[in-house]
């Protein structure tokens, strides 16, 4: 990856253990997701990486959890989508909640 290559920060609160996997909606700066994977052995973070990747329709491979990779709050690196591009993928999907 070159240094000029496009990356956006998206900062998630996940609930692991949920009846569905999906994406809840805004709180503040984060985005809600749930996903139905148990939080043992980096499950709930894998599966909520794959529910964004489609989401966002990159390959799961060009997400990264950049902290929290074991607790609930996440920062995750999405390569290959500037920060406004990233918000136009998500505006059309997410809405916000409380």
């Amino acid at each position: 990856m070159r240094a000029t290559d496009p990356a956006a920060l998206l900062e998630l609160l996940v609930q692991p253990r949920a009846s569905r996997s999906e994406v809840v909606g805004w709180q503040g700066a984060a985005l809600r997701v749930r996903v139905t994977a148990p939080a043992v052995e980096g499950a709930a973070s894998q599966a909520c990486l794959d529910l964004l990747a489609e989401l966002l329709g990159v390959a799961r491979s060009s997400l990264t959890i950049v902290r929290g990779a074991r607790v609930r709050r996440k920062l995750v690196r999405v390569a290959g989508l500037s920060p406004d591009e990233l918000r136009c993928r998500l505006s059309s999907t997410v809405r916000t909640t409380g």
